[in-house]
């Protein structure tokens, strides 16, 4: 069995995760590997699972988080998915 880097539970199922800079995460499930992992929106705190938003090395879950922070981002940050392309 394997014990989670989040939450200490010893789990049989566990799995690991193997990041591009070489460090390795043994997990319980994906909401302990979202915790450690996920990167945190500036703006509301949220985690961010999706494709989220960054601006100048910034992170943010959605172009209205950023705009928040910084008005002159303006229409130079959009959220594209779902988005009418005209």
């Amino acid at each position: 069995m394997a014990i989670c880097d989040t939450c200490g539970n010893d789990y049989w199922m566990a799995f690991e995760v193997r990041t591009v800079s070489g460090q390795v995460y043994t997990f319980d499930c994906f909401e302990c590997a979202a915790t450690k992992l996920a990167p945190v929106c500036e703006h509301c705190s949220c985690r961010i699972l999706g494709h989220g938003v960054e601006v100048e090395g910034r992170f943010y879950c959605c172009a209205h988080c950023a705009r928040s922070v910084d008005e002159r981002l303006g229409e130079r940050i959009r959220d594209a998915v779902g988005a009418h392309p005209g």
